[in-house]
């Protein structure tokens, strides 16, 4: 999830998929099982969220989530088989990693972007990657198990590894009724992502209706000073709005080194309005996912919040949401507002959330 693959992954995955179907045809699977079945996975979506994106191409099955959840933690998916998914996503900080930028990968050099949370991927309808580099998970998933410094894989030897393991073959079988092949992992890892769900937060009691007292007088007024300084970015029941904007952190984007990576969402669509944008994070969890922003620069909400109030940079390219009236950048907050903003963020924790067992490590007892 970490690097921005860009615009090379729609036609590398293309081309990596039909070199891997032929070369994975070319294994033989001794004593496959019978067909069986898989079974439909309906989420369990509450009832103030909005409804989730459809994947009629790769719909939920218990099988499915469980291979997924399974290869998610596995270090067999990199090259030094000591690199997983997990690496670089610990459930307890929703699943990013409390670095700025990780060197957790097969190379051991710093990485170029921080690793995202991956909280309520589901309803995630305008591309993955901080620049919205991939289509949708499944492409995405390309990106880390590739790329030279994170898990490094050829995608032939993937599908070789897993069709050696008896394991793995019996649980392709039960999720795709086939043989193991990289195209089967990267759907099993989309499908167990789509059942991150995030829900139960104080936040999510109060906002059901299931306790009215869940947030106190100051966390109500941060709620509705959320709405109103924040929502246009960080928007509905999910807290983002899952688009791309350049929010003032930088105007200087004639960096153009490690293949435009500095440029933001520019380097995906070419629209200069796009330089410097990059994905809008939810808010949910957001005070156990520090740092933030896509390269990690601030350790805490406090940096984040008087970078809005007082160290948004005017850019041509800065987002005009983010200017007042007469045209000056930042968003005003009294110090008073940053305590009650960070007082309803801590109510967007779910610690059900960050402690369920169905999305952690199963291998771990």
């Amino acid at each position: 999830m970490m690097i921005g693959k860009g615009l090379i992954v729609g036609v590398f995955t293309s081309i990596v998929l039909s070199l891997c179907t032929i070369s994975c045809c070319k294994v033989q699977v001794d004593n496959p099982l019978p067909d069986q079945t898989p079974t439909p996975l309906m989420l369990k979506v509450p009832d103030h969220f909005p409804a989730p994106t459809k994947m009629l191409d790769n719909p939920l099955t218990v099988e499915g989530v469980n291979l997924g959840r399974h290869l998610f933690y596995d270090p067999l998916l990199s090259a030094n088989m000591q690199v997983s998914c997990a690496s670089c996503h610990h459930q307890e900080r929703a699943f990013a990693d409390g670095v700025p930028l990780t060197a957790a990968g097969v190379s051991g050099k710093t990485l170029e972007r921080h690793s995202p949370t991956l909280i309520n991927l589901a309803w995630a309808d305008q591309g993955f990657f901080w620049d919205g580099g991939a289509t949708n998970l499944e492409s995405q998933a390309f990106g880390p198990l590739t790329h030279a410094d994170e898990m490094g894989m050829s995608l032939v030897t993937l599908a070789n590894r897993l069709i050696a393991s008896e394991f793995y073959v019996n649980l392709f079988q039960q999720a795709f009724a086939e043989k193991p092949s990289a195209q089967g992992a990267a759907k099993a890892l989309a499908q167990f992502q789509r059942t991150l769900i995030s829900s139960n937060s104080r936040y999510d009691s109060y906002r059901s209706g299931q306790d009215l007292k869940a947030l106190s007088a100051g966390e109500l007024r941060g709620m509705h000073l959320v709405k109103q300084k924040c929502g246009t970015c960080h928007s509905g029941e999910l807290f983002t709005d899952n688009a791309f904007h350049n929010n003032g952190i930088d105007d200087d984007f004639t960096d153009d080194s490690n293949e435009w990576i500095h440029r933001g969402r520019y380097r995906i669509s070419f629209n200069p309005i796009d330089l410097g944008a990059f994905k809008t994070p939810t808010l949910r969890n957001v005070t156990r996912s520090a740092p933030y922003m896509h390269d990690g620069r601030f350790k805490s909400l406090d940096q984040v919040l008087q970078h809005y109030r007082s160290g948004t940079k005017h850019s041509p390219v800065t987002d005009r949401l983010l200017y007042d009236q007469n045209e000056n950048p930042g968003i005003a907050m009294s110090d008073k507002e940053m305590t009650e903003i960070k007082s309803f963020l801590e109510a967007l924790t779910d610690d059900i959330f960050l402690n369920e067992t169905n999305f952690s490590n199963p291998n771990k007892k």
